[in-house]
């Protein structure tokens, strides 16, 4: 489209062409064709994101962008990012801005400046609201390099960006709104009052440019919408989230503990925590039992020179823990199980008949976790890995992949998972220094792990970035009660260990071999980040088999105390886990001092069940069963357990 002098042609969604005075603003565009009630906050102008206040000097194509969008509501929590900068300076002169993007359902900024707490957080809310009161303009001012170095020279980070990002003899573009002005390149929106529905959600620690070798930063968080509808949504959600809140959870059924003289993110198993994670394990060794794998047990640390061979170094070398010099040579604690699989293989020559060769290991694995990432369960420095090795040929991967597929839909049916999917995640080729470099392997590998799942015929989408360094893989990615997708299970093929460890087979004709592919699987993620989404799914309501007390014992007084250890000596002997109170407190308080425990089952006995031989049965939702033969809630209790149910059955 040509310039044309006096009148501009702009063509809008609705096909026609619309003719408006040179030098109009997109925003007088959008009002004059949408009304000021619209719901955008920007357009995108040929394709190109614009504020409202860009002036036009030709021809083009404008959308509105709907602050209801993806791309709208970035623009919003962008502009809420600024929002909350200019509160926070206001209140503290002396806090240095550094960088505030959007993020998922909100934004986040990052200031150099003193810890704050809850009631901070309320004065800069309630500061930013004023600011949204106020309808400051977003303006966008073009400034050169040296005009830009002068209006940020107190603040080195915003000198450092302009650095690493714009170069030295290179201008660029601030936002200003009111007193304050910001280092951006936009788009905002047009003003303030487009920035209603906001909430401030916590602080943490952050470090300049992510690493702790640089300056500790604070980090405030904060959500923000389109509409009070979908605000107040996300409060409930974060609502129902505290409820279900692994941590909560745990301290109340004594589940894990984390002491500072041990350290943070290095979890205890307590009782009726390691009861559950023995369950679980359990499950899973009969379950890799009839997969046919074989269970092996390796060190906690081995030499450098076996992380220099499987590539961890340097390609995770920031994941570990630091060197230990010993008088034999330089030991790390493994982060990851797959070195010493792979040299479990190598131990002695391979025929084809022994392949596919599947190698299982509950290992545990210590990972050099910053104490600012780390949050209960999910994020740990001690993992519990359930962990295996495939090793095959080439042909046999297919087969290896689908079981891998199918084991873990039935492992989520028997938690009782259902909203979970599939992603295929690829290397970026843009970005080789974090990945093995051979672009022919990686395309060979990503086609083969597609092919795969189309012949499955799983649903999945792609992710560019989310590869491991040493190969494709596909990522079970799980929804949280925030609505929050985090990956769970794992399985990844793995193209370099068959070159970096020699591995390699006797074929059908006596001829070595060294196309062994590799898959590395873990349907259960680890323990400690399973339980917590397992945990957070139930709210601690978990199923019969793998609740760690299945059964709870009340007395209505302390007459009925002989009969209640009757009930309980026949249900351990079916193996039953079963507590009993026959103290003398109150049934009520009985009741609810124990439903914090979150036992399957409470079995109520008074004066009637020790005459008939009989029990009450009162399950988590309150539902109660009153009379009940012994030997028919035995049988019916074991049913569950063996069943693995994930239902309750008895009431």
């Amino acid at each position: 489209m040509g310039i044309v002098m006096g009148m501009l042609e702009i063509s809008l969604p609705d096909g026609l062409l619309h003719e408006y005075a040179s030098g109009i603003t997109v925003g007088e565009i959008v009002r004059n064709a949408y009304g000021k009630k619209s719901g955008a906050v920007a357009a995108l102008v040929n394709g190109e994101e614009r504020d409202f206040s860009y002036a036009l000097e030709q021809d083009c194509d404008i959308e509105p962008i709907l602050g209801e969008t993806e791309a709208g509501r970035y623009i919003l929590r962008h502009s809420c990012a600024h929002l909350l900068a200019q509160a926070v300076v206001e209140i503290y002169p002396e806090a240095q801005p550094t960088i505030g993007p959007p993020i998922e359902n909100g934004f986040y900024y990052d200031f150099k400046m003193d810890p704050v707490g809850d009631e901070d957080l309320k004065k800069i809310e309630k500061k930013m609201h004023e600011h949204v009161r106020a309808n400051h303009t977003l303006t966008r001012e073009e400034h050169d390099n040296e005009t830009l170095r002068d209006m940020f020279a107190k603040n080195p980070f915003k000198i450092e960006i302009m650095n690493d990002k714009i170069g030295m003899d290179v201008g660029s573009s601030a936002y200003r709104q009111g007193d304050f002005v910001d280092l951006c390149l936009g788009p905002h929106v047009p003003s303030t009052s487009y920035l209603r529905w906001f909430k401030l959600t916590g602080t943490s620690q952050a470090y300049w440019k992510g690493d702790s070798s640089n300056e500790s930063l604070v980090r405030i968080y904060g959500m923000c919408f389109y509409s009070k509808d979908e605000l107040r949504e996300r409060e409930r959600q974060i609502e129902e989230a505290k409820k279900r809140d692994h941590k909560k959870i745990g301290k109340e059924m004594e589940l894990y503990m984390i002491d500072e003289m041990i350290g943070k993110g290095l979890p205890v198993w307590l009782p009726n925590g390691e009861i559950l994670k023995s369950e679980i394990e359990r499950f899973a060794i009969e379950t890799e039992e009839h997969y046919g794998y074989q269970r092996v047990t390796t060190p906690v640390l081995a030499k450098r020179q076996l992380f220099e061979a499987s590539g961890h170094l340097p390609h995770y070398a920031d994941g570990m823990y630091p060197p230990m010099e010993m008088d034999d040579g330089t030991y790390y604690l493994k982060a990851m199980n797959c070195p010493m699989h792979h040299l479990v293989y190598r131990n002695k020559k391979r025929s084809y008949r022994d392949l596919p060769l599947r190698i299982a290991e509950y290992g545990t694995v210590y990972r050099n976790e910053l104490s600012g990432t780390l949050a209960g369960l999910l994020r740990v420095r001690m993992l519990s890995m359930n962990d295996a090795h495939i090793y095959c040929t080439i042909d046999q991967v297919a087969q290896e992949v689908g079981s891998n597929v199918k084991m873990v839909q039935d492992y989520y049916a028997a938690f009782g998972f259902e909203d979970y999917s599939f992603r295929l995640s690829l290397w970026d080729p843009e970005k080789t220094e974090k990945y093995i470099d051979q672009p022919e392997n990686w395309k060979k590998s990503e086609d083969r792990l597609r092919q795969i799942m189309d012949d499955l015929g799983v649903v999945y989408t792609e992710s560019v970035g989310e590869a491991a360094f040493y190969g494709p893989k596909v990522d079970i990615q799980f929804k949280t009660a925030l609505g929050r997708e985090e990956s769970m299970s794992t399985i990844q093929l793995d193209f370099a260990a068959k070159e970096r460890f020699g591995l390699s087979y006797m074929d059908e004709n006596g001829n070595q071999n060294d196309e062994v592919l590799v898959i590395h699987r873990a349907p259960l993620s680890t323990h400690e980040r399973f339980v917590a989404f397992l945990t957070e799914h139930w709210m601690g309501n978990f199923p019969t088999w793998i609740s760690p007390t299945q059964v709870q014992i009340i007395t209505i007084s302390e007459r009925h105390a002989d009969y209640a250890g009757e009930v309980a000596s026949k249900l351990r002997e079916h193996k039953v886990r079963v507590e009993v109170d026959d103290s003398d407190s109150t049934i009520g308080r009985k009741i609810r001092t124990h439903r914090k425990m979150r036992p399957a089952y409470m079995l109520i006995i008074g004066d009637g069940e020790a005459a008939d031989g009989t029990v009450s049965i009162r399950a988590r939702n309150g539902d109660q069963r009153n009379g009940v033969p012994l030997e028919d809630f035995i049988a019916g209790v074991r049913k569950e357990i063996k069943n693995r149910s994930s239902k309750l059955s008895l009431v």
